[in-house]
């Protein structure tokens, strides 16, 4: 398993950000491969945190080439105020199951 850690400050967001980020979400869920998605938000810092688990790595790239993304990517200055893109594999997954179905990836029982 892979995941996607997209770490930004918001910036001014307009009607094509959010056209574009609804893109980008529909293609990443429509994405063989795709396992799910976590958001955080820290309030000390501002910083947004999204994480999206994947099954590969090609599954990751996939979005990364889609149309929609690669648009995104090219406007990022409009919208943010800097960002960070941290790709992982995922060596292991735990826990007492607690959180339940509240995470996009829980851990093997």
């Amino acid at each position: 398993m892979y995941s996607a850690t997209f770490i930004f400050a918001k910036g001014e967001w307009d009607d094509e950000f959010h056209r574009l980020d609804d893109q980008i979400a529909a293609a990443a869920r429509a994405t063989p491969g795709y396992l799910g998605e976590d958001a955080w938000e820290n309030p000390t810092t501002g910083l947004v945190c999204n994480v999206y688990y994947w099954e590969s790595l090609e599954a990751l790239q996939q979005l990364m080439h889609h149309p929609a993304h690669l648009e995104a990517k090219s406007k990022q200055a409009r919208w943010l105020a800097g960002y960070q893109v941290v790709v992982s594999q995922v060596l292991r997954v735990y826990g007492d199951a607690r959180l339940g179905d509240k995470l996009a990836v829980t851990p093997a029982a």
